[in-house]
């Protein structure tokens, strides 16, 4: 057994006979009567204390601790006590990468887990408490994709702490603890009437932005971020490997999502837009911060500018221009009044440009890898889960071969 139990209402002295006696100690018939000890993994004691007449469950809790140790499953109750809040604090200070993504995980669970789960030890948690604050989520109207964000960080939160040696099994894992279910929509390319319909309604310094996002599937952020040496008009090939973001709401030069820097064809008619564009528009000079806010300064020739002549900012080419332009083509409807603020337009934002670039390679025949390459994918799967509909079917080459081994079949019998 590991470690022993001690009986700290007796103690043992030496008689006036010389031998060792039971005697009782000064705790005798005070406070909890047995403490069970052990030297843990990090080679400090630990103990527990049990009530009188409790000998037997002290050594079963014992008994516990040894098997855990040989099956490498050992928790350390100090650490089974810190609560999810304090833990997820913690973890959230480790966490690197983009700013503006470990700002909205802190958001995330300081709104929806904390209040929810936040004083709960970690090592009290089971699959229960896990369903029944997926249900309170639930209850107070999120849904979707964000309480699926909100489940991942929670879960992310626990994982960690299986790994750190805090509890023993992450409770999301259990069968019966199900994230929350999202719908997902088919995406609807639009028609190539729709696409221009839109460039022709863009004020003149944003019209080759279309050909960027339809001709090449480049993200906003992308097109905003690219630089006059990213084009190779000679190769006709364009190199995306940086876009144009907002970091803790300041505007920074970054790497494209993921990291994904690429290659992607420059058709023809889009690189006609966009030497056209460069005459009208000369390329201005930004310098911006890479990556953070207080990154290294970095300097760019943006081949899109602001009517200031400085880059453009995202809010304003949305509000100001994009949606304007999605009123003069028909696709949201024209606010009533000036004060009125435009429909939400969320499936008819830029990224619809990049959904009609990739339903065009599909329709062409193009594979779903190469179409992943060009759209900085970092699947295959991925880009097949979202746009598999889009592929050419199957149907009528399935009606043409049957049609043709009946009629063969046919003419031999007659």
């Amino acid at each position: 057994m590991a470690g022993h139990i001690q009986d700290r209402w007796f103690k043992t002295e030496n008689g006036p006979d010389g031998k060792p006696h039971r005697v009782k100690s000064e705790r005798y018939g005070a406070g909890l009567r047995y403490r069970a000890r052990y030297i843990g993994p990090d080679g400090t004691e630990k103990s527990k204390s049990f009530p009188d007449r409790q000998k037997r469950l002290a050594e079963k809790w014992l008994a516990h601790i040894e098997s855990d140790m040989s099956r490498g499953q050992y928790v350390d109750p100090q650490a089974s006590r810190t609560t999810f809040r304090q833990y997820g604090e913690k973890w959230l200070t480790t966490q690197g990468g983009d700013p503006n993504t470990r700002a909205s995980m802190e958001s995330q669970l300081r709104l929806h887990a904390f209040p929810y789960i936040g004083s709960r030890p970690l090592g009290s948690f089971q699959p229960e408490h896990i369903r029944e604050w997926l249900a309170k989520l639930e209850e107070s109207g999120i849904r979707g994709p964000y309480a699926r964000t909100i489940y991942s960080n929670a879960r992310a939160v626990l994982s960690a702490a299986v790994d750190d040696g805090y509890l023993r099994r992450n409770p999301c894992s259990a069968r019966t603890v199900k994230a929350p279910t999202v719908e997902r929509k088919r995406i609807m390319p639009w028609s190539a009437s729709r696409v221009f319909a839109v460039r022709d309604a863009l004020p003149e310094r944003y019209q080759a932005m279309v050909d960027l996002g339809a001709g090449c599937g480049l993200r906003q952020g992308e097109i905003l971020g690219v630089a006059v040496d990213s084009l190779d008009f000679h190769g006709s090939v364009l190199h995306v490997v940086q876009q144009l973001k907002l970091s803790r709401s300041k505007p920074v030069f970054a790497p494209p999502k993921g990291g994904k820097l690429r290659d992607v064809p420059l058709p023809e008619p889009v690189a006609d837009a966009l030497r056209a564009h460069l005459e009208l528009f000369p390329p201005v000079e930004v310098t911006l911060p890479w990556g953070t806010p207080d990154g290294p300064k970095v300097t760019k020739h943006l081949v899109f500018a602001g009517p200031m002549g400085n880059h453009v900012w995202r809010t304003s080419l949305n509000e100001e221009a994009w949606k304007p332009a999605l009123v003069a083509a028909g696709v949201i409807p024209k606010p009533k009044t000036k004060e009125e603020r435009y429909a939400a337009a969320r499936e008819h934002g830029m990224h619809a440009l990049r959904h009609f670039y990739a339903s065009a390679l599909l329709d062409g025949g193009e594979s779903i890898k190469a179409v992943s390459e060009y759209l900085g994918h970092g699947d295959p799967g991925l880009t097949l889960r979202v746009y598999a509909h889009l592929m050419p079917s199957s149907q009528e080459r399935t009606r043409k071969v049957v049609a043709a081994v009946f009629e063969g079949a046919y003419a031999r019998r007659h």
